[in-house]
């Protein structure tokens, strides 16, 4: 087992995840479940460390020009989100009115799936100390001053914190990974709940799916374009974080994976180091295809009439909502749900199938948000590289 790579590890885990559902009983699924609450609690707490320990110093090692790379990355994370939110609202427009039907599903329980899942046996608190967002505020205040002073003792110490939180994540985190997806396949077997929603809306599911994959071909051609690399291979490349993230249903849990394939992509260590972690928090085209797929769904088979004007707002919303969104499973959708019911006008029915429709394919989207976090890595690569070998020549004219 120690020298099966991390992918035949991770689809082990599936296949006995699915065995275990189906065949182990109550018993074997809740202690898998109290292993899994435990391991969200674990990671609830390490996410504002991970985003500090590597969005600070990485930030700190450009120099200069950090600020100009910031607003670079959050700029291309925000229009690749909104883009593929509106890919997906065109698509749907076309496509759903031809075999969604006005009040054509009902469902006896539209209720949250969570709650058809075995819960653990004990659970305990691990409270995070700071926020997500707070983490990120931090750690961009500390490597744009970093990078103003140019403080080397400051930079050090921010670079061993790096270190440890490093060995915490191929120490603990990644060793851990391949436990934590048979739990979440154990329990989402033997709940079955998610199972019948997600044949339901299969038609949908399975535009979304196409619509992710088209996005991440689209983002990937056009890094290939602007990076001159092979898109082709640069996406082969990032497999590994895809089916990582499949599984764990988290882009935080799949930034160490995310980070090794981006720098094997090409991409310089500093770049990846400040765009991966900042990219797991900020770029969402997969999560917001799949939140704006799934309400125009709800929204058509309830007969509730909708704009393009209105889908706009909500989608350049959902763009800001999602830095808010906890890279744990479910996060997404959780951060959306004010949106949802002040721009939608959903009441808490529609929010609860919402909800139930969103966690039975949370990893694709998920997978989708990482993958395309490797794309834009090569795309700032790129460009902070050109600014970078213009600045002296600049400067020797």
């Amino acid at each position: 087992m120690k020298n099966l790579g991390l992918i035949p590890k991770l689809i082990i885990g599936i296949i006995v995840g699915i065995l275990i559902g189906k065949f182990g009983g109550v018993l074997p699924v809740r202690i898998l479940a109290t292993f899994n609450g435990l391991f969200g609690n674990f990671l609830g707490f390490v996410i504002p460390l991970i985003i500090i320990g590597f969005v600070a110093p990485g930030i700190g090692e450009l120099e200069a020009g950090a600020g100009k790379l910031l607003g670079m990355t959050a700029g291309i994370a925000y229009s690749s989100t909104v883009m593929a939110g509106l890919a997906a609202f065109f698509v749907n427009s076309a496509l759903f009115p031809l075999f969604l039907t006005p009040g054509s599903i009902v469902l006896d329980d539209p209720g949250n799936p969570e709650h058809a899942l075995l819960p653990s046996l004990f659970n305990v608190e691990m409270p995070p100390l700071m926020g997500v967002m707070t983490a990120l505020l931090l750690a961009f205040t500390l490597g744009l001053g970093m990078a103003a002073i140019r403080s080397g003792a400051l930079q050090r110490g921010f670079k061993e914190f790096q270190q440890i939180i490093e060995k915490l994540i191929k120490g603990i985190i990644i060793p851990l990974l391949p436990f934590h997806i048979a739990g979440i396949f154990a329990n989402m077997t033997h709940a079955g709940q998610v199972a019948e929603i997600l044949s339901v809306f299969l038609k949908v599911f399975l535009i979304i799916i196409a619509l992710h994959l088209s996005v991440l071909i689209v983002q990937y051609f056009a890094a290939g374009l602007i990076g001159g690399k092979n898109p082709v291979r640069l996406l082969r490349t990032m497999l590994p974080a895809y089916l990582t993230a499949l599984g764990t249903q988290s882009s935080a849990a799949t930034i160490p994976v995310t980070l090794e394939q981006t720098v094997r992509n090409g991409v310089r260590r500093g770049v990846a180091n400040f765009v991966v972690p900042l990219c797991a928090t900020i770029h969402m085209s997969g999560s917001t295809i799949t939140i704006t797929s799934c309400a125009m769904a709800i929204m058509v088979l309830n007969g509730i009439s909708f704009s393009f004007l209105t889908m706009l707002g909500f989608i350049m919303m959902l763009g800001v909502t999602m830095v808010a969104a906890p890279g744990v499973p479910g996060g997404a959708v959780m951060a959306a749900l004010g949106l949802l019911q002040t721009m939608l006008g959903f009441d808490q029915t529609l929010i609860s199938l919402m909800i139930a429709l969103y966690v039975a394919q949370d990893s694709f989207g998920t997978a989708c948000n990482v993958t395309g976090d490797g794309a834009i890595a090569v795309v700032v690569d790129r460009i902070y590289g050109k600014l970078a070998e213009d600045e002296p020549s600049g400067a020797a004219s």
